[in-house]
């Protein structure tokens, strides 16, 4: 039985190579510390878990529209309203099955064989491979250390062919945390107005930030790049409801469209209890929210300090998400390790610490660590490092 072209040309995930390597592990009765989870380590509210409850004995487990039910279409209209101050209509708005499938979606209504994607590096797993399925090409440029792992207009404007079709921006950003400026960003539009590209905006960890600073869509900052832009976001780390599977994205009525209709020949429509659990998570109390990213602070914060006392070992401190990306080449080379996967791979062996390997995202200096998990996990993880790299 043959399998397809397309398919063939998935990557292997380095993701799924550590998680299984773990897995065994743990399987062997080792007691392994997992750093490589992209998802809060808190159960779902107990207020969302009550709506969708409610809902199941109200009846609403039936098929719903494939584009998403009218009620939490406009709490997400609402919501793009309080937080950016964007107005979008409901013909605007699609409900999909996580924001993975969102994105998955947009790519298939908006690329043919042959057109490129811009996507800065380091970048999230899923955005190679799902520009690929849809027989795009994917462009990358970098974003380094020096610049914050952010890129510039200067070389997203130096990316720009005839066969461009779309840039992509993860802000804040997984794998780095990092955030893009009001400033940066309208440089970045500026460019994609020129030369008339579809931006597409990832902003599932917007809520998720740890400094002064806001999160900025890019989508506001005026109705030119509004009109060029599709928002892609979820309830899925905010509200810690990864296993819910519910997110959404806004832009232009054509393009959200099409996407209801290939929703239609695939998922159908976006699990309806799940839809009303989100409802209730967009318009309910956020006091769980604010809990949770006091938490994720105080971690983010004691470990990048551990982090950096280790020799070898350097970091940004992170704007936002639950990630910090670690440069461990230093490290990695004084103790004769090709790169940072192969210390990654050792660690674990050795250490039984799993994180993900920075190659994953696009480096082969780095590697990602989660602090969606408890502090005693994260006190253990950074002393089992601390161990491995002083007596390498």
């Amino acid at each position: 039985m043959k399998l397809s072209q397309r398919v063939q040309r998935l990557t292997p995930s380095k993701t799924i190579e550590i998680t299984t390597m773990a897995n065994e592990l743990k399987n062997q009765g080792h007691d392994v510390i997992v750093l490589g989870a992209g998802e809060p380590d808190f159960n779902t509210p107990k207020h969302i878990l009550d709506a969708a409850a409610k809902a199941m004995t109200q009846g609403l487990t039936k098929y719903t529209p494939a584009g998403g039910v009218v009620e939490l279409k406009d709490a997400i209209r609402a919501k793009f309203q309080r937080d950016q101050g964007l107005e979008y209509n409901r013909d605007e708005i699609v409900v999909t099955v996580g924001a993975k499938h969102a994105l998955y979606n947009l790519f298939q209504v908006i690329l043919d064989p042959g057109d490129e994607v811009i996507i800065p590096s380091p970048y999230w797993v899923s955005y190679i491979e799902q520009v690929k399925l849809a027989g795009g090409t994917p462009v990358i440029i970098e974003g380094t250390e020096k610049t914050g792992f952010k890129v510039t207009s200067d070389q997203l404007k130096d990316a720009v062919t005839e066969k461009t079709v779309a840039f992509l921006i993860n802000s804040p950003s997984n794998p780095t945390g990092a955030m893009y400026s009001r400033q940066e960003l309208q440089n970045l539009g500026d460019i994609c107005l020129e030369h008339d590209l579809t931006i597409i905006s990832d902003e599932i960890y917007e809520l998720l930030i740890y400094t002064d600073e806001k999160h900025v869509s890019i989508a506001s900052l005026s109705p030119e790049l509004k009109a060029q832009t599709v928002v892609i976001n979820g309830v899925s780390k905010t509200y810690s409801m990864t296993g819910w599977r519910i997110g959404y994205a806004a832009g232009d009525a054509r393009i959200i469209g099409a996407m209801s209709r290939l929703s239609s020949h695939s998922t159908s429509n976006p699990t309806s209890v799940a839809q009303y659990a989100a409802l209730e998570a967009l318009t309910g109390t956020q006091e769980p929210v604010d809990r949770m990213l006091s938490a994720f602070r105080k971690r983010r914060d004691y470990v990048a300090n551990r982090l950096l006392r280790i020799p070898g070992i350097h970091c940004d401190v992170p704007q936002g998400a639950f990630y910090i990306f670690a440069n461990v080449a230093e490290a990695a080379q004084t103790a004769g390790y090709d790169d940072a996967d192969a210390w990654a791979k050792a660690l674990l062996e050795q250490e039984k610490v799993a994180l993900v390997p920075g190659s994953a995202f696009g480096s082969s200096a780095h590697v990602r660590l989660s602090y969606a998990t408890s502090m005693d996990q994260l006190q253990k993880a950074m002393d089992r490092i601390e161990q491995f790299v002083t007596q390498s």
